[in-house]
């Protein structure tokens, strides 16, 4: 079992900035990856970004179209933590964000595991 915390949501102006982040704790051995999701008032959950954990691509990112450039993931493996630094801030990045883990316990054997989610809100 993997438990995620998350921190850091708030209210700022467009244009502002703002850092996630997310520890996670219990079978982190276990965790391959980590994402961010986020999701706004009536609307369907939003993939953000990933990051790889372990194995050959470790550390590799990915970030949906509608952040890159604005958006970066990052990791510190000393702290079990993930962030979220979010730049360039726009009105429609008003959500709920929710940090969310994959672990891999064998070839046959996957599971996720979700935090609680951090309410981040742009001002128009």
């Amino acid at each position: 079992q993997v438990q995620l915390v998350e921190s850091g949501g708030g209210l700022v102006q467009p244009g502002g900035s703002l850092r996630l982040s997310c520890v996670a704790s219990g079978s982190i051995f276990s965790v391959k990856a980590m994402r961010w999701f986020r999701q706004a008032p009536g609307k369907e959950r939003e993939w953000v970004a990933g990051i790889n954990i372990s194995g050959v691509i470790s550390g590799s990112t990915y970030y949906a179209d509608s952040v890159k450039g604005r958006f970066t993931i990052s990791r510190d493996n000393a702290k079990n933590t993930v962030y979220l630094q979010m730049n360039s801030l726009k009105p429609d990045d008003t959500a709920v964000y929710y940090c969310n883990a994959e672990s891999e316990i064998s070839a046959r054997s996957r599971q996720t595991y979700w935090g609680q989610g951090t309410q981040v809100t742009v001002s128009s």
